[in-house]
């Protein structure tokens, strides 16, 4: 099948010309006057349909950087030769760095044309045979580890809601995965070869979060010097990952209800309508439910994407998973960081697998990978465990009596240990949180809350 070719000038002459040559070169081609247009023909086209592009610089309205800026966050395997009869070094670099395949000046050389283009269709077909060959061993990149009863529940239901267009809602506390899961969803949906596109609810200032998922025209506020994309916009036809959505403001979750529903949006500063398809995937480590209660989180967006629930359990609650977990990562971060396989030993596995993990399998993966780089032995031992953990573990055998509900066993617990650990520390804040891995301001509040008479 001979291979599509993209024009896009605003020179009429210079569109039949390339037309025309590529033709009789057995190139199928289209052409658009303009990038807006251009980007029409992509969407309807779903990009997939064109091998290379041939763009225009300088063109009215959005230009030829700007198209290529688009181009490479939603279809990032099209080759784009960017074409100019005002070219410069400093546009040449300017291109080539933002992801263009290579840059002509104009007077175009017809022979030139050629040779750059059947070398980009060259290379393109390089990476998708080596996307192949990734995608055949690619299953673990993104493998959810685990054979206890509480995760291989998960994997069921990840199973059964993937091939679906169900909106999913993942509830789990920090660390356990949920960022995993979604793209598990993804990757075994029909959406899987569209794009996956995340955003971090909780870390994006409420004055830039209506920009992050609907994008800007340029000159909307001050700064905005280009248009820009949005969340929404990147994701059309794919999955759009809301994580922490607990933490999106009332004002912004009212914003994002109007367009989940009707699947359109404006870009700030813009009055033009644009028509998406997306999938949902949103997750919190709060009780939703509970912020509904408290008036910080809207019942109706609530029951809008809690669709298909899904819940994952602390790893706690599944430590029969923790060997199988650490075998994982000794063994990832050997590889990744070409370091000496190394074992553990039974001493210290009964040790990370007694400790009531907090921070959860981030947190087991943070200490696994420690402990890799740092122990020069080909042995893991206990004394390698991490003193916070050795100590935990011993605050637990020296427990007596338990209270009687999980909450209060948990509070109990964690004011026994921040107790100890001060002590260790002589009372030191900064350090004891260091060491525990908590915010010295976090610190704080559980010593307030937990009523710790902290010597001065």
């Amino acid at each position: 099948m001979a291979d599509r070719i993209l024009i896009i000038d605003d020179e009429v002459s210079i569109l039949s010309t390339l037309s025309d040559i590529l033709t009789d070169e057995n190139f199928e081609t289209e052409v658009a006057e303009s990038a807006e247009e251009a980007m029409n023909t992509l969407n309807n086209n779903d990009g997939r349909e064109f091998s290379a592009a041939l763009v225009d610089i300088w063109m009215p309205g959005i230009d030829g950087i700007q198209f290529l800026d688009w181009t490479k966050q939603r279809f990032p395997r099209l080759q784009v030769i960017m074409m100019s009869g005002h070219g410069t070094i400093e546009t040449a670099v300017k291109a080539t760095k933002k992801g263009a395949y290579d840059f002509i000046e104009k007077p175009l050389s017809l022979e030139i044309v050629l040779i750059k283009l059947n070398h980009a269709l060259k290379e393109a077909a390089l990476e998708r045979e080596n996307e192949t060959l990734k995608q055949a061993r690619r299953p673990q990149d993104h493998e959810i580890i685990g054979e206890s009863p509480e995760i291989t529940a998960v994997l069921e239901q990840v199973s059964i809601a993937a091939p679906t267009d169900g909106w999913v809602m993942i509830n789990g506390e920090n660390g356990t995965g949920k960022e995993l899961v979604a793209r598990q969803i993804h990757y075994q949906s029909l959406r899987r070869e569209k794009p996956f596109i995340e955003l971090n609810c909780a870390a994006i200032p409420e004055e830039m979060i209506e920009s992050e998922l609907f994008g800007h025209e340029k000159g909307a506020f001050p700064g905005a010097i280009n248009q820009k994309l949005g969340k929404f916009d990147l994701a059309n036809r794919g999955t759009l990952f809301l994580d922490e959505i607990g933490d999106m403001s009332l004002k912004t979750q009212s914003k994002i209800l109007r367009v989940l529903q009707e699947q359109r949006f404006e870009r700030v500063g813009g009055s033009k309508v644009y028509m998406v398809d997306i999938r949902i995937i949103a997750a919190s480590n709060k009780n939703l439910q509970e912020e509904i209660a408290n008036g910080n989180f809207r019942e109706d967006l609530f029951y809008r994407l809690n669709v298909i629930p899904i819940d994952l359990p602390p790893l706690k609650d599944r430590k029969d998973d923790i060997p199988i977990l650490i075998d994982y990562f000794l063994k990832q971060f050997s590889e990744e960081g070409q370091y000496p396989n190394k074992k553990i030993s039974k001493e210290a596995q009964r040790s990370l697998m007694a400790y009531h993990w907090p921070g959860n399998i981030r947190e087991l993966k943070n200490i696994v990978e420690r402990m890799v780089i740092m122990v020069q032995e080909k042995t893991i031992a206990l004394k390698h465990v991490p003193p916070v953990i050795r100590m935990a573990n011993n605050e637990m055998l020296q427990v007596d009596e338990f209270p009687t509900g999980l909450k209060d066993a948990r509070e109990s617990f964690e004011k026994k240990f921040i107790q100890s650990m001060l002590k260790k520390n002589r009372w030191n804040i900064s350090k004891t949180s260091e060491m525990i891995q908590v915010e010295r301001s976090n610190l704080y509040r559980k010593i307030k809350h937990y009523s710790i008479a902290v010597p001065k």
